[in-house]
């Protein structure tokens, strides 16, 4: 009996389980290595009085996971026993290394993880072109079939993005800790994640989301100052400004709140508030390190990375077209006049391909992002002992 276990999942317990019904439940992804478990006991009294201090992880289960550490974090033992202090290393250096090596080894898998969102998105782009440019266009069936298609693709990137997010994670996790696992398990593992992670999806995304909208709302506020007279001007201008500095406190307060809630949803396998809880922990953990090589700044700094890398592919083959209309907005006296000049150019361009192309290639390299998240939250997670 004592080859067999006990597993907690969500809340959960199944078993007792030998160590072979284990590598099915594992291979099914039914069984991620962060995932509670204590061994079976024949005395049920001594199991219903069992202590959490007696429940381990899945991952200290012999012959199962069989984890070494991450290789990231090997790494950063040799430097340490090379310079005396893991302090001194490059910040992100080995991150971005690990992060690009993880993803070459699974190149494949994130391949069809990207499918999932780059499928929707592809044929919702297409349809919408369609009906932009077919010349003479009336509301007739073929263009509401168009429209009915485009929106249900639209509607599906949106069902598949919490399979996506939770995929990378359990794949990332597998592959940094030396092991391999089947697309389909990854599959299957990240769909049971789905209400959380989706859940999740809501509650982040809409709270980035209003705090963009105060950002045009400070705008608007801005642009009724020439409404007034000078004084009034200063008063709005200062009123706008103080929105500013809080809308800039709330975007980071909230950045650091939610850094690390995709690892700690799936690979920690904590419920949505507490996985919220756990990433404003961590993100705000090493302060005896230099702030440079802190989760939160690290964080920051892969996050720029990326941004930099998505503004270049998105403006890029627009570059032409936003210069030009910027010189036209300077110069133009009817704005009416303009947005119809703009709207005629748009669908008389018809699909760029160009864009479309470099629209598909960065859905490609994405995953790079949540790979990258995963092992700084493996390097940032302190030692169990």
């Amino acid at each position: 009996m004592s080859d067999e276990w006990i597993i907690r999942v969500e809340g959960k317990e199944y078993g007792p389980a030998d160590l072979e019904t284990l590598r099915e439940w594992k291979s099914d992804g039914r069984v991620l290595p962060a995932n509670p478990a204590r061994q079976a006991n024949v005395d049920s009294d001594a199991v219903a009085s069992a202590k959490e201090a007696d429940w381990q992880t899945a991952s200290e289960i012999p012959g199962l996971f069989q984890i070494e550490p991450p290789p990231v974090q090997t790494e950063n033992e040799d430097h340490s026993s090379e310079v005396g202090d893991q302090k001194s290393k490059p910040p992100g250096r080995n991150i971005l290394t690990q992060t690009f090596g993880i993803y070459f080894r699974g190149f494949f898998q994130f391949l069809g993880l990207s499918l999932l969102s780059i499928v929707p998105i592809v044929c919702a782009e297409l349809t919408s072109r369609f009906i932009d440019t077919a010349p003479g266009v009336n509301v007739d069936l073929r263009t509401l079939v168009a429209g009915a298609f485009g929106f249900c693709m639209s509607v599906l990137w949106l069902v598949l993005w919490p399979v996506y997010i939770a995929g990378i994670q359990i794949l990332t996790a597998e592959l940094a800790t030396g092991h391999r696992i089947g697309f389909l398990s990854v599959l299957n593992g990240a769909v049971k994640y789905w209400p959380r992670v989706a859940g999740l999806c809501i509650f982040v995304y809409g709270i980035f989301l209003l705090i963009m909208l105060l950002g045009a709302f400070i705008a608007g506020v801005l642009g009724i100052a020439g409404a007034f007279g000078p004084a009034a001007q200063l008063v709005v201008i200062v009123i706008a400004l103080g929105l500013l500095v809080f809308q800039l406190w709330l975007f980071c307060r909230f950045f650091a709140r939610t850094l690390f809630w995709q690892q700690f949803a799936v690979i920690e396998n904590l419920p949505a508030f507490a996985a919220l809880k756990e990433s404003g922990r961590l993100a705000h953990s090493g302060r005896d390190l230099p702030w440079y090589q802190r989760p939160l700044w690290r964080g920051a700094l892969i996050v720029s990375l990326w941004t930099a890398f998505f503004l270049a592919m998105k403006i890029t083959p627009e570059w032409d077209m936003l210069r030009n209309y910027f010189q036209e907005v300077m110069r133009t006296q009817d704005p009416q006049a303009l947005y119809e000049k703009m709207s005629a150019a748009m669908q008389a361009r018809g699909v760029d391909y160009q864009a479309l192309a470099l629209n598909v290639g960065q859905r490609i390299l994405q995953p790079l992002l949540g790979i990258a998240f995963v092992v700084l939250y493996l390097d940032s997670k302190p030692d169990p002992e």
